[in-house]
Protein backbone atom coordinates (compact mmCIF):
# COMPACT_ATOMS: atom_id res chain seq x y z
CA UNK A 1 0.00 0.00 0.00
CA UNK A 2 0.88 3.68 -0.56
CA UNK A 3 3.37 4.76 2.70
CA UNK A 4 2.16 8.09 2.29
CA UNK A 5 -0.28 9.24 4.92
CA UNK A 6 -2.68 12.01 3.50
CA UNK A 7 -3.23 15.18 5.51
CA UNK A 8 -6.80 16.07 7.31
CA UNK A 9 -7.79 18.90 7.31
CA UNK A 10 -10.11 19.84 10.06
CA UNK A 11 -12.75 22.87 10.16
CA UNK A 12 -14.21 24.42 13.33
CA UNK A 13 -14.39 27.74 11.90
CA UNK A 14 -18.37 28.72 12.87
CA UNK A 15 -20.18 29.73 9.52
CA UNK A 16 -17.25 28.19 7.08
CA UNK A 17 -18.39 27.36 3.54
CA UNK A 18 -15.89 24.65 1.49
CA UNK A 19 -15.85 24.12 -1.87
CA UNK A 20 -14.27 22.97 -5.10
CA UNK A 21 -12.48 25.11 -7.25
CA UNK A 22 -10.67 22.70 -10.02
CA UNK A 23 -8.18 20.51 -7.82
CA UNK A 24 -8.25 22.54 -5.02
CA UNK A 25 -10.30 22.94 -1.71
CA UNK A 26 -11.18 26.51 -0.87
CA UNK A 27 -12.50 27.15 2.90
CA UNK A 28 -14.47 30.66 2.90
CA UNK A 29 -15.77 33.00 5.94
CA UNK A 30 -18.09 35.58 5.63
CA UNK A 31 -16.96 36.29 1.51
CA UNK A 32 -12.61 36.06 3.27
CA UNK A 33 -10.71 32.97 1.97
CA UNK A 34 -9.57 31.38 4.94
CA UNK A 35 -7.60 28.33 3.50
CA UNK A 36 -6.78 26.80 0.07
CA UNK A 37 -5.10 23.67 -0.65
CA UNK A 38 -4.85 21.24 -3.62
CA UNK A 39 -7.27 18.54 -2.95
CA UNK A 40 -5.04 15.57 -3.41
CA UNK A 41 -3.32 16.30 -0.54
CA UNK A 42 -6.17 15.96 1.59
CA UNK A 43 -7.03 11.88 2.96
CA UNK A 44 -9.67 13.14 4.42
CA UNK A 45 -11.77 16.48 6.06
CA UNK A 46 -13.47 17.01 9.44
CA UNK A 47 -15.65 19.54 10.46
CA UNK A 48 -17.05 20.69 13.46
CA UNK A 49 -20.33 22.29 14.47
CA UNK A 50 -22.05 24.93 11.42
CA UNK A 51 -19.51 23.97 8.76
CA UNK A 52 -21.19 23.35 5.38
CA UNK A 53 -19.30 21.66 2.38
CA UNK A 54 -20.75 22.16 -1.47
CA UNK A 55 -22.59 19.33 -2.78
CA UNK A 56 -19.53 18.99 -5.75
CA UNK A 57 -16.75 18.61 -2.98
CA UNK A 58 -19.06 15.95 -0.97
CA UNK A 59 -19.05 14.09 -4.18
CA UNK A 60 -15.83 14.17 -5.13
CA UNK A 61 -14.75 13.11 -2.23
CA UNK A 62 -17.00 10.13 -2.20
CA UNK A 63 -16.21 8.99 -5.57
CA UNK A 64 -12.52 9.24 -4.69
CA UNK A 65 -12.93 7.24 -1.52
CA UNK A 66 -11.44 10.56 0.94
CA UNK A 67 -13.11 10.50 4.14
CA UNK A 68 -15.80 13.30 5.07
CA UNK A 69 -17.03 13.36 8.70
CA UNK A 70 -19.14 15.60 10.75
CA UNK A 71 -18.33 16.24 14.35
CA UNK A 72 -20.54 18.34 16.52
CA UNK A 73 -18.40 20.96 18.62
CA UNK A 74 -17.59 18.41 21.43
CA UNK A 75 -16.16 16.52 19.00
CA UNK A 76 -18.83 13.89 19.44
CA UNK A 77 -19.21 12.18 16.34
CA UNK A 78 -22.16 13.03 13.71
CA UNK A 79 -22.41 11.35 9.80
CA UNK A 80 -20.00 10.64 7.36
CA UNK A 81 -20.25 11.10 3.22
CA UNK A 82 -19.94 7.92 1.77
CA UNK A 83 -19.73 7.07 -1.94
CA UNK A 84 -21.07 3.58 -3.23
CA UNK A 85 -20.26 0.34 -1.57
CA UNK A 86 -16.97 -0.85 -2.72
CA UNK A 87 -15.15 -3.76 -1.72
CA UNK A 88 -14.87 -7.43 -2.31
CA UNK A 89 -18.46 -8.80 -1.33
CA UNK A 90 -17.03 -12.36 -0.73
CA UNK A 91 -14.70 -10.65 2.34
CA UNK A 92 -18.02 -8.87 3.48
CA UNK A 93 -19.71 -12.71 3.06
CA UNK A 94 -16.50 -14.05 5.15
CA UNK A 95 -16.63 -11.21 7.51
CA UNK A 96 -20.40 -12.35 8.88
CA UNK A 97 -19.69 -15.73 8.36
CA UNK A 98 -16.88 -15.15 11.18
CA UNK A 99 -19.55 -13.30 13.15
CA UNK A 100 -21.70 -16.32 13.03
CA UNK A 101 -19.29 -18.67 14.52
CA UNK A 102 -19.22 -18.27 18.12
CA UNK A 103 -16.13 -19.64 18.62
CA UNK A 104 -14.43 -17.57 15.50
CA UNK A 105 -15.79 -14.40 16.83
CA UNK A 106 -14.47 -14.99 20.30
CA UNK A 107 -11.31 -15.40 19.27
CA UNK A 108 -11.54 -12.47 17.33
CA UNK A 109 -12.38 -10.45 19.90
CA UNK A 110 -9.99 -11.84 22.34
CA UNK A 111 -6.88 -10.94 19.95
CA UNK A 112 -8.15 -7.51 20.20
CA UNK A 113 -8.86 -7.15 24.18
CA UNK A 114 -5.05 -8.34 24.48
CA UNK A 115 -3.81 -5.88 22.28
CA UNK A 116 -5.26 -2.96 24.10
CA UNK A 117 -4.10 -4.69 27.33
CA UNK A 118 -0.79 -4.71 26.14
CA UNK A 119 -0.87 -1.11 25.41
CA UNK A 120 -2.32 -0.24 28.35
CA UNK A 121 0.47 -2.28 30.31
CA UNK A 122 3.08 -0.51 28.33
CA UNK A 123 1.33 2.82 29.20
CA UNK A 124 1.85 1.55 32.53
CA UNK A 125 5.05 0.56 33.00
CA UNK A 126 6.69 3.53 30.59
CA UNK A 127 5.08 6.28 33.67
CA UNK A 128 6.04 3.77 36.16
CA UNK A 129 10.03 4.35 34.80
CA UNK A 130 9.38 7.35 34.07
CA UNK A 131 8.72 9.12 37.54
CA UNK A 132 11.16 8.98 40.79
CA UNK A 133 8.24 8.56 43.13
CA UNK A 134 8.53 5.79 44.51
CA UNK A 135 4.72 5.46 46.12
CA UNK A 136 3.53 5.97 42.72
CA UNK A 137 6.18 3.74 40.75
CA UNK A 138 4.62 0.91 43.17
CA UNK A 139 1.32 1.56 42.31
CA UNK A 140 1.64 1.75 38.63
CA UNK A 141 3.19 -1.93 38.99
CA UNK A 142 0.57 -3.51 40.02
CA UNK A 143 -1.70 -2.12 37.99
CA UNK A 144 0.42 -3.24 35.40
CA UNK A 145 0.91 -6.75 36.87
CA UNK A 146 -2.64 -6.44 37.49
CA UNK A 147 -3.80 -6.39 33.77
CA UNK A 148 -0.95 -9.24 33.36
CA UNK A 149 -3.13 -11.24 35.38
CA UNK A 150 -6.00 -10.48 33.21
CA UNK A 151 -3.60 -11.30 30.00
CA UNK A 152 -3.37 -14.68 31.53
CA UNK A 153 -7.04 -15.75 32.29
CA UNK A 154 -7.96 -14.04 28.99
CA UNK A 155 -5.79 -16.39 26.70
CA UNK A 156 -7.90 -19.45 28.20
CA UNK A 157 -11.21 -18.64 26.80
CA UNK A 158 -12.76 -17.35 23.69
CA UNK A 159 -17.09 -16.49 25.11
CA UNK A 160 -17.06 -13.38 24.04
CA UNK A 161 -18.87 -12.47 27.50
CA UNK A 162 -15.85 -13.43 29.16
CA UNK A 163 -13.42 -12.01 26.70
CA UNK A 164 -15.92 -8.44 27.75
CA UNK A 165 -15.43 -8.85 31.26
CA UNK A 166 -11.71 -9.32 31.39
CA UNK A 167 -11.69 -5.65 28.91
CA UNK A 168 -14.01 -4.25 31.38
CA UNK A 169 -11.96 -5.41 34.48
CA UNK A 170 -8.80 -4.77 32.87
CA UNK A 171 -9.57 -0.72 31.94
CA UNK A 172 -10.77 -0.48 35.03
CA UNK A 173 -7.80 -1.23 36.87
CA UNK A 174 -5.87 1.17 33.98
CA UNK A 175 -8.10 3.89 34.29
CA UNK A 176 -7.64 3.65 38.72
CA UNK A 177 -4.17 4.59 37.81
CA UNK A 178 -4.60 7.23 35.32
CA UNK A 179 -4.20 10.05 37.63
CA UNK A 180 -0.89 8.95 38.68
CA UNK A 181 0.19 9.81 35.63
CA UNK A 182 -0.74 13.56 35.56
CA UNK A 183 2.36 15.29 36.87
CA UNK A 184 1.35 18.65 35.84
CA UNK A 185 -1.46 21.16 36.44
CA UNK A 186 -3.05 18.46 39.11
CA UNK A 187 -5.57 21.03 40.88
CA UNK A 188 -6.98 21.50 37.19
CA UNK A 189 -6.72 18.20 35.39
CA UNK A 190 -7.78 15.83 38.22
CA UNK A 191 -8.93 12.52 37.23
CA UNK A 192 -11.08 9.85 39.43
CA UNK A 193 -12.76 8.14 36.68
CA UNK A 194 -14.12 7.56 33.42
CA UNK A 195 -17.33 9.59 32.63
CA UNK A 196 -18.62 10.64 29.36
CA UNK A 197 -21.74 12.04 27.52
CA UNK A 198 -21.20 14.37 28.78
CA UNK A 199 -17.81 14.45 30.01
CA UNK A 200 -18.03 16.04 33.62
CA UNK A 201 -13.79 17.30 34.11
CA UNK A 202 -11.02 18.12 31.75
CA UNK A 203 -9.17 14.48 31.54
CA UNK A 204 -12.38 13.43 30.52
CA UNK A 205 -13.44 15.88 27.77
CA UNK A 206 -10.06 15.50 26.86
CA UNK A 207 -10.04 11.68 26.05
CA UNK A 208 -13.90 11.82 24.67
CA UNK A 209 -12.41 14.35 21.84
CA UNK A 210 -9.47 11.94 20.70
CA UNK A 211 -11.65 9.09 20.79
CA UNK A 212 -13.81 10.52 18.02
CA UNK A 213 -11.13 11.38 15.94
CA UNK A 214 -9.84 8.42 16.29
CA UNK A 215 -13.03 6.37 15.77
CA UNK A 216 -13.56 8.19 12.66
CA UNK A 217 -10.09 6.90 11.48
CA UNK A 218 -10.74 3.45 12.09
CA UNK A 219 -14.30 3.83 10.57
CA UNK A 220 -12.43 4.79 7.22
CA UNK A 221 -9.75 2.26 7.84
CA UNK A 222 -12.36 -1.06 8.02
CA UNK A 223 -14.15 0.80 4.59
CA UNK A 224 -10.85 0.91 3.02
CA UNK A 225 -10.83 -2.47 2.50
CA UNK A 226 -14.24 -3.46 2.16
CA UNK A 227 -15.01 -4.47 5.48
CA UNK A 228 -19.13 -3.49 7.45
CA UNK A 229 -18.19 -1.28 10.02
CA UNK A 230 -21.43 -2.06 11.38
CA UNK A 231 -20.61 -5.51 12.65
CA UNK A 232 -17.63 -5.86 14.85
CA UNK A 233 -16.62 -8.87 17.36
CA UNK A 234 -15.65 -7.32 20.45
CA UNK A 235 -18.74 -4.55 20.56
CA UNK A 236 -22.02 -5.80 20.30
CA UNK A 237 -24.15 -4.29 17.22
CA UNK A 238 -27.06 -2.18 16.83
CA UNK A 239 -28.45 0.01 14.55
CA UNK A 240 -25.84 2.92 13.59
CA UNK A 241 -23.26 2.29 15.52
CA UNK A 242 -19.85 0.76 13.84
CA UNK A 243 -18.90 -2.06 16.05
CA UNK A 244 -15.81 -2.85 13.98
CA UNK A 245 -14.44 0.82 13.90
CA UNK A 246 -14.71 0.44 17.53
CA UNK A 247 -13.40 -3.07 17.63
CA UNK A 248 -9.87 -1.70 15.43
CA UNK A 249 -9.44 1.67 17.61
CA UNK A 250 -9.18 -0.62 21.22
CA UNK A 251 -5.73 -1.23 20.64
CA UNK A 252 -4.97 2.10 19.77
CA UNK A 253 -6.53 4.00 22.76
CA UNK A 254 -3.76 3.45 25.31
CA UNK A 255 -1.10 4.22 22.91
CA UNK A 256 -2.80 7.26 20.31
CA UNK A 257 -5.08 8.58 22.30
CA UNK A 258 -4.46 8.21 26.41
CA UNK A 259 -0.40 8.49 25.69
CA UNK A 260 -1.49 12.22 23.76
CA UNK A 261 -3.57 13.24 26.74
CA UNK A 262 -1.26 13.12 28.95
CA UNK A 263 1.39 14.70 26.90
CA UNK A 264 -0.85 17.45 26.35
CA UNK A 265 -1.41 18.12 30.20
CA UNK A 266 2.08 17.57 31.39
CA UNK A 267 3.75 19.51 29.35
CA UNK A 268 1.28 21.94 29.57
CA UNK A 269 0.34 22.44 25.86
CA UNK A 270 -3.38 22.25 27.15
CA UNK A 271 -4.77 24.74 30.00
CA UNK A 272 -7.79 24.83 32.30
CA UNK A 273 -8.82 28.19 30.29
CA UNK A 274 -8.99 26.26 27.08
CA UNK A 275 -12.19 24.52 28.26
CA UNK A 276 -15.80 25.87 28.51
CA UNK A 277 -18.27 24.48 31.21
CA UNK A 278 -21.98 24.37 29.90
CA UNK A 279 -25.35 23.46 31.30
CA UNK A 280 -25.50 20.36 33.16
CA UNK A 281 -21.76 20.42 34.62
CA UNK A 282 -20.45 19.51 31.24
CA UNK A 283 -16.78 20.44 30.88
CA UNK A 284 -15.86 20.75 27.14
CA UNK A 285 -12.97 21.75 24.54
CA UNK A 286 -13.14 25.54 23.57
CA UNK A 287 -12.72 26.61 20.07
CA UNK A 288 -8.67 27.50 20.99
CA UNK A 289 -8.68 24.14 22.92
CA UNK A 290 -9.74 21.76 19.88
CA UNK A 291 -6.87 23.89 17.43
CA UNK A 292 -4.09 22.72 19.79
CA UNK A 293 -5.92 19.21 20.31
CA UNK A 294 -6.32 19.05 16.38
CA UNK A 295 -2.75 19.92 15.29
CA UNK A 296 -0.91 17.65 18.11
CA UNK A 297 -3.38 14.85 17.37
CA UNK A 298 -1.95 14.93 13.96
CA UNK A 299 1.60 15.16 14.91
CA UNK A 300 0.87 12.50 16.68
CA UNK A 301 -0.39 10.35 13.76
CA UNK A 302 2.77 11.08 12.00
CA UNK A 303 5.11 9.57 14.34
CA UNK A 304 7.38 6.80 12.93
CA UNK A 305 6.75 3.41 14.49
CA UNK A 306 7.94 -0.09 13.55
CA UNK A 307 5.30 -2.67 13.38
CA UNK A 308 6.29 -6.03 14.72
CA UNK A 309 4.05 -8.25 12.05
CA UNK A 310 5.58 -6.09 9.34
CA UNK A 311 8.68 -5.81 10.25
CA UNK A 312 9.06 -1.93 9.34
CA UNK A 313 8.32 1.83 10.05
CA UNK A 314 5.18 3.43 9.04
CA UNK A 315 3.42 6.52 10.26
CA UNK A 316 1.20 5.65 13.97
CA UNK A 317 -1.78 7.32 11.44
CA UNK A 318 -1.49 4.23 9.41
CA UNK A 319 -1.51 1.86 11.72
CA UNK A 320 -5.33 1.45 11.78
CA UNK A 321 -5.34 1.02 7.99
CA UNK A 322 -2.75 -1.84 8.10
CA UNK A 323 -4.54 -3.63 11.38
CA UNK A 324 -8.15 -3.61 9.27
CA UNK A 325 -6.05 -5.29 6.71
CA UNK A 326 -4.42 -7.74 8.90
CA UNK A 327 -8.30 -8.56 10.10
CA UNK A 328 -9.28 -9.09 6.35
CA UNK A 329 -6.35 -11.45 5.33
CA UNK A 330 -7.26 -13.14 8.86
CA UNK A 331 -11.04 -13.55 7.80
CA UNK A 332 -10.07 -14.42 3.89
CA UNK A 333 -8.10 -17.41 5.78
CA UNK A 334 -4.71 -16.02 5.29
CA UNK A 335 -3.54 -15.93 8.42
CA UNK A 336 -4.75 -18.16 11.49
CA UNK A 337 -5.67 -15.15 13.96
CA UNK A 338 -5.86 -11.23 14.13
CA UNK A 339 -2.56 -10.01 15.12
CA UNK A 340 -3.28 -6.33 16.75
CA UNK A 341 -0.82 -3.87 17.06
CA UNK A 342 1.73 -3.50 20.14
CA UNK A 343 4.79 -2.17 20.01
CA UNK A 344 7.31 -4.84 21.68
Amino acid sequence: MARELLNTLFVQTQGAYLRLEGETVKVECDGTIILQTPLHHLGAIIVFGSVMLSPQLMARCASEGRTVAFMSLSGRFLARVVGPVSGNVLLRAQQYEAYASPERCGRIARCIVAGKMHNMRSVLLRAARETSDADKKAELTRSADSIAGYLMELSRTVDVDEVRGYEGQATADYFAAFDLMILAQRTHFKFASRNRRPPRDRVNALLSFIYALLLSDCVAAAEGVGLDPQLGYLHSIRSGRPALGLDLMEEFRPVLADRLVLNLINRQQIKPEHFDVRPGNAVLLNEEGRKIVLAAYQRRKQTEVEHPLLKSKTPLGLVPHLQARILARHLRGDLRDYVPYYPR
